[in-house]
């Protein structure tokens, strides 16, 4: 078989902890009749122990190289129906026309780092969510995104749609290439869209996270004030909701958020 060198190109980094591995799967409660969709599944580490559980593998494989590898590598899994790779972009990928994908699917993936908050959001958003998502990701994003503090549009975005958690850190000794920061483990549990009364309602929470970000440094009240909101509004929800009166966005808890956007 082929060897294949890593492509920084891609954001290629190959994990190669079977501890990781291990976590992941139990992460995301990977087991026979599950439905997974893999994004960038390499040489192929991940998706081995996927199919070792009796799921059902669809991968996404952007390198035109890593193609006929992973086909040979897994060819009796394809032929037995178990795993179908499809090449291509992620980013191009078609959720709702893809009859591959069962109504209740899980995304598992170690995906690149520099497409990772288009990821997150292409699939939450998605009219076909996920039920779980477990992705290996930069240590400070998936930081970023569990904690209860100090919010950010991406981590407000995954809170309105379902549970993150912060499983486990991954040093990057254990790539090939190492990459120059750490890895993490996050999974986002119980994904659906029972917070929002309509999709009214979720449009309009975007928007009024995006607005409440637009100036980091900036106070809620002047962004949104900025942003085309009435004072009169402002006001009222403030008082409303009791939200201080000189606090930032990024201090605001996600059920505010999702109360503050349907009341406009």
């Amino acid at each position: 078989m082929k060897t294949h060198s890593p492509k920084k190109s891609l954001g290629q980094n190959f994990l190669k902890s079977q501890k990781a591995l291990a976590e992941i799967l139990h992460a995301g409660s990977v087991s026979v009749g599950d439905t997974i969709l893999e994004i960038g599944p390499g040489k192929g580490a991940l998706t081995e122990k996927l199919l070792s559980t009796g799921a059902h593998v669809v991968a996404i494989e952007k390198d035109q190289e890593l193609v006929p590898y992973l086909q040979e590598k897994f060819a009796i899994d394809i032929e037995k129906g178990l795993f179908t790779l499809i090449e291509g972009d992620i980013l191009d990928f078609d959720i709702l026309n893809c009859k591959l994908l069962a109504d209740n699917y899980k995304l598992v993936a170690n995906i690149p780092y520099n497409i990772t908050g288009a990821i997150i959001r292409m699939f939450l958003e998605s009219k076909n969510q996920p039920t779980t998502m477990v992705l290996l990701v930069q240590k400070e994003v998936a930081v970023r995104i569990a904690r209860d503090k100090k919010e950010s549009i991406l981590s407000l975005s995954v809170k309105a749609y379902g549970t993150p958690t912060y499983v486990s850190t991954v040093s990057k000794r254990y790539f090939n290439p190492a990459p120059k920061v750490d890895s993490a483990i996050i999974a986002v549990q119980n994904i659906n869209r029972n917070r929002f009364v309509s999709q009214t309602h979720e449009a309009e929470f975007f928007k009024l996270v995006k607005t409440a970000f637009a100036h980091k440094r900036k106070q809620l009240a002047g962004n949104l004030k900025e942003g085309g909101y009435s004072t009169e509004w402002i006001n009222a929800t403030f008082s409303n909701n009791k939200i201080p009166e000189h606090v930032r966005a990024e201090d605001i808890h996600i059920q505010t958020w999702i109360d503050m956007s349907n009341n406009i």
